[in-house]
Order: structure tokens, then C-alpha cells, then sequence
């Protein structure tokens, strides 16, 4: 969910709780996406002006979000976003490839026909949507990689662990900003864009045929692509 300065968060209609949910979910989405940059001071007069909210719900989402590795306090002198590294990108992007083998090798063990439908209908709307990345537009590429992320979201929901789910989820969001950075130099490139839907009609495939050693392999490859194009670049 993006934030907006003139979308007022209103503690009157929600608990408290779901309230400072809200603002941790905007105020995370924006660093993830790279509204806040990587090393930029968080400012509260900033902040309470683009969340419309007071210090105290966005000192809270601050506090979670350190707990998260996405900002750090810099001698007691406030919050500032988590800076990027190669060394960061390595360990998460080679971690995260891991665990998606572990993800998609369970599934294809466990999922059923409806596991399998819903892999079809999700990479059917992510097909659909190809004409978002017509134009370099940032709020229509983050709606192509919602739906890029709820087709792997839907692969790897059939391995029907919690457990091993939630530390994907970790990953791919400790992941997100580093991808974003590919997304915006590359998938506006049509070369780029139709070898990555390729590389899901593959994965597709092999995951039909319940091949799991070539699923693993596959989706392996496809995530350490963004890696492996930064990796050689400066960040």
C-alpha cells in the first residue's frame, strides 16, 4: 500500500493496533520502494507531513522497522534508512535463492490441481499486464511487480509451511530495494522483459510436469538474475 500526504491516516475509525499497523505499512513500503533512499535521514517533521500522523505512531513504526534492518539509529541523532551494499545484496539474493528452491520443491510434492490453477491464473494477469512497463512510470512498475510477486507468491504457497513462508517474506522484502533498483534500469528493455516471461513460461512448465529438480534449478536462476546484473554495477 503506497502512502499519500493527502490520504490522512484517521485513529478515530481504526484500534490503535490496526492504526499503527497503517503507518508501519506506508512508511515501510515507501523505503522498499525507494522513496526514501538508502542512507537518507528520516526527518519527523517529514514524516508527520507525508503520513499525516503524530510522533508517537511513527516513532513506533521506526522502532519496528529497526528491529526489521530497514533504518538505524546513527548516534541517538534519529532514524536513518538502512544503507544497500554488495555484500548485503550477495547474502540476501544468494539466501533467498535457497530458501525459493526449498519453497518451490515442497510444493511441487504437496500442491494439488488447485495449487496449479492458481499458478496459471496468476501468471495469466501478470501476462495481462505487460503494457504497465510501456512507459517509465514508477506507480505502474510497482503494480507490474505486485503482480510479478503474487505469481511466485502463488508457486510457492504450495509447500504449505508458515514457517518457511514467513522467511521468504522476510527475504523478499529485505530483497525489495535492491530489485527495484534492477527493475528501473532493465525491464523497461524489451529484451530483458521477454526473456524474464520466458523464464516463467519454463518455470511454468516444469512445475506442471512436477520436475522438481529442473523447477528448483530454474527458479534459482531466474531470482539470482537481478544479482547478478547489479552486481558489477555501483549501487
Amino acid at each position: 500500500m503506497t502512502a499519500h500526504a493527502n490520504t490522512p491516516l484517521t485513529p478515530s475509525t481504526h484500534s490503535s493496533d490496526n492504526y499503527a499497523t497503517q503507518v508501519l505499512s506506508q512508511l515501510k513500503q515507501d523505503i522498499l520502494t525507494g522513496y526514501f533512499s538508502p542512507g537518507e535521514k528520516l526527518r519527523m517533521v517529514r514524516l508527520k507531513e507525508r503520513y499525516q500522523v503524530g510522533v508517537s505512531p511513527l516513532r513506533e513504526a521506526l522502532s519496528q522497522l529497526l528491529v526489521e534492518q530497514l533504518v538505524i539509529v546513527e548516534n541517538q541523532r534519529g532514524f536513518t534508512v538502512h544503507p544497500i551494499s554488495a555484500e548485503e545484496m550477495a547474502d540476501i539474493y544468494h539466501t533467498r535463492a535457497q530458501i525459493e528452491g526449498l519453497c518451490v520443491g515442497q510444493a511441487i510434492d504437496r500442491g494439488d490441481d488447485a495449487w496449479e490453477a492458481s499458478i496459471l491464473a496468476a501468471a495469466h494477469r501478470l501476462k495481462k499486464s505487460a503494457e504497465l512497463l510501456d512507459e517509465n512510470s514508477p506507480e505502474n512498475i510497482q503494480r507490474w511487480e505486485a503482480l510479478h510477486q503474487e505469481f511466485h507468491t502463488a508457486i510457492a504457497a504450495g509447500c504449505a509451511s508458515p514457517t518457511l513462508l514467513h522467511v521468504r517474506r522476510s527475504l523478499y522484502e529485505k530483497a525489495s530495494r535492491y530489485r527495484n533498483l534492477w527493475l528501473k534500469r532493465n525491464m523497461l528493455n524489451q529484451t530483458v522483459f521477454h526473456a524474464n516471461q520466458q523464464q516463467h513460461q519454463d518455470l511454468i512448465d516444469a512445475l506442471l510436469a512436477r520436475d522438481s529438480e529442473s523447477a528448483v534449478q530454474l527458479i534459482q536462476d531466474h531470482l539470482l538474475g537481478p544479482y547478478r546484473a547489479l552486481k558489477d554495477t555501483e549501487l
